[in-house]
């Protein structure tokens, strides 16, 4: 097993109120098979310790499926290994004597709360504007009932893939959430269960989405580019199509 010694240069930030700067530290002996987030529990087990203030920062399952955990690694959202979470993100992939400036999502819509704590609830409210289906209650249907070309199902599982975690947004110079908001539109347009509200959730969701403050998509690709699971630029192109299509016969 062998270690490494870092320079973390990290973003603190008390509240969403008051100014925020980097601070450094220095770790020594942090071994090469943890992931980042247990390179930052070592410390902040250090600043306790010290009778410091840890750094806060969104963690919950630790293995890259719920979307929780989230920071800049050296300017790239989730760090510089492809469609991985910070979770998963090892210490192995960095050399002894590395600095590493972690700072939070950006985004006019994500305000920090703490260092590298942000509130992306805003993406939630996208989803609460409509993505849903309407489905009848009872027991669980056949899985064959419903026959899905197999393309629209993997169309469709791809576009679910997408955790919400926000690194679309904050990787993107317009700070626009059109890759999140188009997966979750595309993963409910391409199947026969969300047909019923297919236009209205289209516009519901791209005014929601417009009423956060988030901007518009000038096909940067940096989305996806740092998306942990991969999500492709083509499902914005089918939310475009979805808006239009709504629009023309809807609004």
């Amino acid at each position: 097993m062998s270690s490494i010694n870092l320079t973390l240069k990290i973003w603190r930030q008390p509240n969403s109120d008051a100014l925020g700067a980097f601070e450094m530290y220095n770790l020594d002996g942090i071994h090469t098979d943890m992931s980042f987030l247990e390179m930052l529990d070592v410390l902040n087990e250090k600043l306790t310790k010290e009778g410091k203030d840890p750094v806060a920062f969104d963690h919950d399952c630790r293995e890259g499926i719920c979307g929780m955990c989230g920071a800049v690694v050296n300017g790239i959202a989730h760090g510089p290994e492809k469609e991985v979470t910070l979770c998963q993100l090892h210490m192995r992939h960095f050399k002894s004597g590395d600095i590493l400036v972690i700072e939070p999502f950006r985004s006019r819509a994500y305000p920090i709360k703490k260092d590298l704590l942000v509130d992306r609830s805003a993406l939630d409210r996208i989803i609460q504007a409509g993505g849903y289906v309407s489905v009848n209650t009872g027991g669980t249907p056949d899985g064959n009932s419903i026959p899905i070309p197999s393309q629209q199902a993997e169309l469709a599982m791809d576009a679910a893939a997408c955790i919400g975690c926000g690194a679309c947004v904050a990787s993107c110079p317009n700070g626009a959430a059109m890759l999140f908001t188009s997966a979750k539109i595309s993963q409910l347009a391409l199947l026969p269960q969300g047909q019923v509200e297919r236009k209205k959730r289209a516009l519901a969701m791209v005014a929601q989405m417009d009423k956060e403050g988030f901007g518009n998509c000038t096909n940067a690709r940096e989305c996806e580019a740092v998306c942990p699971k991969g999500i492709s630029i083509r499902n914005i192109a089918r939310m475009n199509k979805e808006f239009l299509k709504a629009v023309l016969t809807e609004g």
